[in-house]
C-alpha cells in the first residue's frame, strides 16, 4: 500500500522520483492549478507556455512529463490533467483532486517516491488527493509470476508526498487517516472481487471475515449448512444447493458504546455465478467472480467504520453461496421456504442474487436497525438502464433514498435514483407460491427491487443498490479506478455510517 504523508517543503526541493502538478484547461490554453506555483517559478515562469508545445491541454485525466528544471531535486515533472478551469473565486471540487491523483498515482508505477503538489486549499481537498493517489496506486498482482504484474513488472508507487499539507494540524492529518482507512479497506473489497473463485468459496470468505473481526475487534458469527438448515435459511440454501461448495451466512458488528443508531448492511455474495440450471451462455460467465461484491462491499465498510471508530452501531450480513448446476441443484419450477416463512417459486435459477439477500434481509430486520442498506451485483437490467459506472437506488423511502444519492454523489460514487412501480409486483403473482422470483422482463431491476421489499420487517427503512455496472471495470481504468473489481459501493457506506453517527440521516 502507498505510504501517504503531509509536507509544507517546496516542491523544487523535495528529493523525490517526480512531482505531481494540476494543469487545467483555459479558453487560450492549458492553466496552471494553485499548487504549481514554485515549479513554475524554477521554469522561470513559462512552465504553461512549454506544456503548450508539448501538446498538453488540462483535459481530464491527460498526462504529460516533462524533465525538472535545473536545481529541481525531483527528475522528472508529471502534469496531470484537471479538466475545465473553475469559474474565478471557485476551486476544483473533490473528485476532481481525487480523479487527478488517481491518474498520476498509476502513471507512477515503479516510483518510488513523488510530490504531488495539487491544490490544496483546504483538509479535504487533502483528504481527496490522499484517496486518489491510494486508490490509484491499486493493483492485484497476487497470481503473477513473483515480482511482475499487469504494470510492465513495476510496484506501485511507494510513497506520496502531499506538497502544502499541513503536518501538525489535526484537521489534515484526519483527513489523511481516514483517507488511508478507507481506501485500504476499499482495495481490501478490490482483492476479494478479484480472487479466483477456486481460491475464495463461501468458506474461504467467511474465513477471511473471521480473521479481519479478530484483528479489528468486531463479533463475528458464521452459519455453516446446518445452521442454516436448522434456522430455515431456504433461500440461501437454495442457491448453494448445487455446489460442492457449502453456502454461508456472515454476521459481522461493529458496536459502539456512544453509538445511538443502528444501521444494517447487506452484501450479495455469489462466489462464482454460473446461472445454475438456467445456465449463463458462453461470453457471459467469464467475470461471473465478481457476484459477490455487494457482500466485498459491506464487509470493507464494517471494517472502515470500526477502524474510524465511528458512534455508530453498523452490522454487515453477507450472504455467500456458490450457483452451479448439478444433480442436486434447485431446479427451476422448485419451490422454496424462506427464512421469513415465505414461500418462493423459482421460475429462473439465475435469478438468485435475490433469493440469498432475501435470507439475509429479514434476518437483519429482525434486529430492528434503524436503517437496512443492500447492495448487489443484482440485474443486466440495471446495466442497461444505467450504464456500466453508474448504479441504481430503490428504497421503500423517498428521502432516505434521495439522502442514499446524495452520500453517493458526495464521495463520487455515481448512482440515481430509481422507482418501484407497484403494478410491476403483479407480476410476480405465482399459483404455487406466495411470490415467484421472476417477474415481467422489461423493468426487471424495478421488479427485483420490488421483490427484495418483500423481505423487509415492517417499519424498517430500507435501501437497495444495485452495483451491477460499475462493480467490475472490463475496460480500461479510468481516474482511480483501475481494471477488474471496482470496490463501489464502500465509500458509500462509509458515508452513511458517519452521517447516521453525526446525527445528519434519519
Amino acid at each position: 500500500m502507498t505510504v501517504l504523508t503531509l509536507s509544507t517543503a517546496a516542491a523544487p526541493g523535495l528529493r523525490a522520483d517526480a512531482i505531481v502538478i494540476g494543469v487545467a484547461k483555459g479558453a487560450r490554453g492549458p492553466v496552471l492549478a494553485p499548487g504549481a506555483e514554485a515549479v513554475d517559478k524554477a521554469y522561470g515562469g513559462k512552465l504553461a507556455a512549454v506544456l503548450e508545445t508539448l501538446g498538453a491541454a488540462g483535459a481530464e485525466g491527460e498526462v504529460t512529463k516533462l524533465p525538472a528544471p535545473s536545481g529541481s531535486k525531483a527528475p522528472v515533472v508529471l502534469a496531470v490533467g484537471l479538466g475545465a478551469e473553475p469559474e474565478k473565486g471557485a476551486g476544483f471540487d473533490a473528485e476532481t483532486l481525487r480523479r487527478a491523483a488517481g491518474v498520476a498515482a498509476r502513471a507512477l508505477t515503479g516510483a518510488k517516491k513523488a510530490g504531488f503538489a495539487l491544490p490544496l486549499t483546504e483538509a479535504a481537498d487533502a483528504g481527496a488527493v490522499g484517496e486518489g493517489v491510494l486508490l490509484g496506486a491499486y493493483s492485484f498482482d497476487a497470481y503473477k509470476e513473483h515480482g511482475k504484474d499487469a504494470k510492465g513488472g513495476k510496484a506501485p508507487l511507494a510513497e506520496a508526498v502531499l506538497l502544502g499539507g499541513k503536518p501538525r494540524d489535526k484537521a489534515y492529518k484526519a483527513v489523511i487517516e481516514r483517507a488511508a482507512a478507507v481506501s485500504e479497506e476499499l482495495n481490501r473489497a478490490r482483492d476479494l472481487i478479484n480472487t479466483p473463485p477456486n481460491d475464495l468459496d463461501p468458506e474461504a470468505f467467511a474465513a477471511l471475515a473471521v480473521t479481519a473481526a479478530k484483528e479489528h475487534g468486531l463479533k463475528v458469527q458464521v452459519l455453516d449448512e446446518k445452521a442454516l438448515t436448522k434456522g430455515g435459511y431456504g433461500g440461501i440454501l437454495g442457491v448453494g444447493a448445487g455446489s460442492a461448495a457449502g453456502p454461508r451466512l456472515v454476521k459481522l458488528s461493529y458496536t459502539s458504546s456512544k453509538a445511538k443508531k443502528s444501521l444494517a448492511f447487506v452484501g450479495k455474495g455469489i462466489t462464482y455465478d454460473s446461472g445454475g440450471i438456467s445456465l449463463k451462455p458462453a461470453g457471459h460467465n467469464e467475470t461471473m467472480k465478481c457476484d459477490m461484491s455487494g457482500a466485498a462491499a459491506v464487509f470493507a465498510a464494517v471494517v472502515a467504520a470500526a477502524r474510524l471508530g465511528l458512534e455508530v452501531n453498523v452490522t454487515g450480513w453477507l450472504a455467500l453461496a456458490e450457483n452451479m448446476p448439478s444433480g442436486s441443484a434447485t431446479r427451476p419450477g422448485d419451490v422454496l421456504r424462506m427464512y421469513s416463512g415465505k414461500t418462493v417459486e423459482v421460475l429462473n435459477t439465475d435469478a438468485e442474487g435475490r433469493l440469498v439477500l432475501a435470507d439475509a434481509l429479514w434476518a437483519a430486520s429482525a434486529e430492528k436497525p434503524d436503517a437496512i442498506v443492500d447492495v448487489a451485483t443484482l440485474t443486466g437490467a440495471m446495466v442497461l438502464a444505467l450504464g456500466s459506472r453508474t448504479y441504481g437506488i430503490m428504497a421503500n423511502d423517498d428521502a432516505f433514498r434521495s439522502a442514499v444519492h446524495e452520500a453517493a454523489e458526495e464521495v463520487g460514487e455515481p448512482a440515481w435514483p430509481m422507482p418501484l412501480p407497484e403494478h410491476l409486483r403483479k407480476g410476480m403473482d405465482s399459483p404455487t407460491a406466495d411470490i415467484a422470483n421472476m417477474g415481467e422482463r422489461m423493468g426487471g431491476g424495478l421488479v427485483a427491487g420490488l421483490f427484495l421489499r418483500e423481505f423487509i420487517g415492517e417499519g424498517i427503512t430500507w435501501a437497495h443498490l444495485d452495483i451491477a455496472g460499475p462493480a467490475f471495470n472490463e475496460g480500461g481504468p479510468f481516474g482511480y479506478t483501475p481494471k477488474g473489481g471496482t470496490g463501489t459501493a464502500v465509500r458509500t457506506l462509509v458515508r452513511l455510517a458517519e452521517l447516521t453517527a453525526a446525527g445528519d440521516l434519519g
